[in-house]
């Protein structure tokens, strides 16, 4: 039986609770994250904007992170649809370990689609670094469609974006 999760929007109280998620993922298998990113600036931003989420399980755990990214350098690559305007990017999107292939990845996405929708968006982009196995198969599996491909912040990505 699938125990009872919640949504939430982040607020300050859950900083370190993000942080620390965040920290046990750098390094991980597929994972591009490190130990100084995402941090504490990133999950100030994101505050700033309104645009972390969380979800967490019936003890009041965050088992999942998505935010809504406002970075320039993604904004201004030219793979993204003129006619899929206005559209926003989802970003940082993190599971705990021990939550992991159970869905959440997907169940966070979708909500965050759902939100971007709110905010009146008519598109959703990313990025996915090329060697993140797990994020490449949740992105096909919600019919994300690849529309380039970058390098950034020492990294290839895939560019995948959605109509809303």
């Amino acid at each position: 039986m699938e125990k009872e999760m919640k949504f939430t929007r982040a607020s300050e109280d859950d900083k370190n609770e993000i942080l620390a998620l965040y920290r046990s993922l750098a390094g991980t298998e597929f994972c591009a994250w490190t130990e100084n990113y995402p941090g504490e600036t990133d999950i100030e931003g994101d505050l700033s904007r309104e645009g972390l989420f969380c979800l967490k399980n019936e003890r009041e755990k965050i088992v999942g992170v998505i935010s809504i990214d406002q970075d320039e350098n993604v904004e201004k690559l030219s793979c993204w649809s003129d006619n899929l305007q206005p559209s926003a990017e989802l970003s940082r999107v993190g599971v705990r370990v021990e939550n992991q292939n159970q869905g959440i990845a997907g169940k966070l996405l979708c909500y965050g689609m759902e939100e971007l929708r709110q905010w009146g968006k008519r598109s959703v982009h990313l990025l996915a670094c090329k060697t993140n196995k797990k994020a490449l198969r949740v992105y096909e599996k919600l019919n994300f469609n690849v529309v380039g491909e970058c390098e950034m912040y020492g990294e290839e990505w895939w560019c995948f974006e959605k109509a809303l």
